[in-house]
């Protein structure tokens, strides 16, 4: 009896030391958890896919993350109340009426991805904050912009137009910003500028135009910059050095948009032309023939054609060349003074 006692205490150690080494999660989450139809028979802190995520505090465990896709469900305010430890919070193609009054409420909240939602959230602490395909539509919500603790803002894929508003400079926190695929228009905003530490900027896809400004190339921390396929213009403002230094580069896309072939080579491959002497694009040289061998490495070529040399080049290739001409007619008189001496000296006989 001893023996099968101590067996089943063995038995039933590892499951009684993780009882003890975690708590239950506080019933308040535990029933707002509930409430969304989140199963939690099981450890609550511990669905798959990462669904939650758990403190290790006591004598209740606190939701520090919570990730939800292609989901229905109503996040009431009493809900979202008790879940204010939440620093993480992803809602993914969710059929999920929320309100910015109501995410206030998570008080802790860091990181806020939404996708397919209607939102313009206002929270003082938020690092991290994602709204694609989320409709957002008009102009970027003025309290985006008051969230000067963001580090990463993605607002691509919205129906946002208009100006990228100068107060975009006020998130001097930002180390990426993604507006890609909305409907931007006009320059791009000095305010930049003011973001000292910006990482990541993709503006790509928009309708973008003037000049690019040079204060870009200034901001040394750069390392991801696409601007591809919008409608900017003129001579590219940037060196091999400042190029070579990104990681990432695009700016195909743009028509009216050059570079300087006595500052870039075309072995860049930029995928725009370089700039002719008034700084606009060049049109692209006449295609070769099929049988002739393209040693270039890009879509144009950088060579400086002159006329002179043209011609030159004409003279030089067509008809012989007047060394060869020389020595051709000298061989010949020599010829015929040889055949010239030996009619003679046979005519003396």
């Amino acid at each position: 009896m001893k023996a099968a006692a101590v067996s089943i205490l063995l038995f039933l150690l590892p499951t009684l030391t993780i009882s003890t080494l975690s708590p239950p999660l506080d019933p308040k989450q535990l029933r707002a958890l509930q409430s969304l139809h989140i199963p939690t028979a099981k450890d609550p802190c511990l669905l798959p896919n990462n669904t939650t995520l758990c403190d290790t505090s006591t004598p209740f465990r606190h939701l520090t993350s919570l990730n939800l896709a292609n989901c229905s469900l109503h996040l009431s305010s009493a809900a979202l109340k008790s879940l204010s430890t939440l620093h993480t919070l992803t809602l993914l193609n969710c059929h999920t009426p929320i309100s910015s009054t109501s995410l206030s409420r998570l008080k802790n909240l860091t990181h806020l991805t939404l996708s397919n939602l209607t939102i313009k959230p206002h929270l003082p602490n938020l690092q991290t904050l994602s709204l694609t395909h989320a409709n957002l539509l008009g102009n970027i919500p003025p309290s985006i912009t008051m969230l000067d603790t963001l580090q990463l803002l993605n607002l691509s894929y919205n129906g946002l137009k208009g100006q990228i508003p100068s107060s975009i400079g006020d998130l001097i926190s930002l180390k990426a910003l993604s507006l890609a695929s909305n409907s931007f228009s006009g320059s791009l905003p000095d305010s930049l500028s003011a973001i000292p530490g910006l990482v990541h900027l993709d503006l790509s896809f928009n309708h973008l135009n003037g000049t690019i400004p040079t204060f870009i190339s200034e901001i040394t921390t750069l390392q991801y910059l696409n601007l591809a396929n919008n409608n900017l213009r003129g001579v590219l403002p940037f060196n091999s050095s400042f190029i070579h230094n990104l990681q990432l580069f695009k700016v195909t896309g743009n028509g009216d948009l050059c570079y300087n072939r006595s500052v870039l080579s075309s072995k860049l491959n930029l995928d725009i032309a370089p700039c002719d002497n008034f700084g606009k694009p060049m049109a692209p040289p006449p295609s070769k023939p099929s049988s002739a061998v393209d040693s270039g490495d890009g879509d144009y070529d950088d060579t400086d054609y002159d006329d002179d040399d043209d011609i030159h080049n004409k003279e030089h290739h067509h008809g012989p060349n007047k060394v060869v001409l020389g020595v051709a007619i000298a061989l010949s008189s020599i010829v015929f003074l040889l055949v010239f001496l030996i009619l003679c000296s046979k005519c003396c006989r």
